[in-house]
């Protein structure tokens, strides 16, 4: 069972996200939250897998509250909510820790997907908003690519072929036919690549990929 905490400061949102995700097999809301203080308790309280945060939110936003949740003690996924398919605040949370991002207006049948997508280990990669959202705040200036570039020599030529599919939104399974090699050996590649680079996930060696515009 996937356990979710829902974080929004409408109600109505936060009871449509409910009853969406309450619909599919396997998943359940176990708390919902009004705002970011109240998120940091409910992860305390509840240990969810998966966090659904609105972005911009009173008291403690998305953003600061999905770097706290991060420090805790494994984690749970948490994926940014907004209105708006370019904010410049998802960016940041991305930054922070957090897996990816929707839209609220994301389609039920994609929401659950997501859900049940970063509950397995990926990244929310593949909608092309998330690409369009990765590559218009990257803010790659020449100096920040070439930073980029440094901090990606220490990987071997098939890591760096690993983590730029990554950045293509793919998943373990995708790379693995792309490359031809099995599922295993491409989550080896990928957890090398995350500790040799000091990196937290998959969204942020993806961040690292477009900074060095190698996508």
């Amino acid at each position: 069972m996937i356990r979710v905490l829902v974080v929004d400061d409408e109600a109505l949102v936060r009871s449509g996200l409910r009853m969406i995700l309450e619909a599919a097999d396997e998943v359940v809301v176990v708390a919902e939250a009004r705002d970011g203080r109240d998120a940091i308790a409910a992860v305390g309280r509840h240990r969810p897998d998966v966090v659904l945060m609105d972005v911009r939110m009173p008291e403690l936003d998305g953003v600061r509250a999905a770097e706290e949740i991060g420090r805790a003690q494994a984690p749970p996924r948490v994926v940014m909510l907004t209105t708006f398919d370019l904010d410049e605040y998802v960016h940041a949370a991305l930054r922070a820790g957090a897996v990816g991002f929707l839209l609220k207006d994301t389609p039920p049948r994609d929401l659950v997907a997501a859900v049940r997508t970063v509950a397995a280990g990926n990244a929310m990669l593949a909608p092309e908003v998330t690409r369009r959202l990765i590559s218009s705040f990257a803010n790659r200036g020449a100096s920040r690519a070439e930073a980029a570039r440094e901090r990606l020599r220490v990987l071997t030529g098939r890591e760096r072929e690993v983590v730029s599919a990554v950045a293509r939104g793919l998943s373990n399974a995708e790379i693995g036919r792309e490359l031809t090699m099995s599922e295993a050996t491409v989550k080896a590649h990928v957890s090398r690549s995350l500790a040799k680079l000091g990196l937290d996930n998959r969204v942020q060696a993806a961040i690292l990929v477009h900074d060095a515009d190698l996508t």
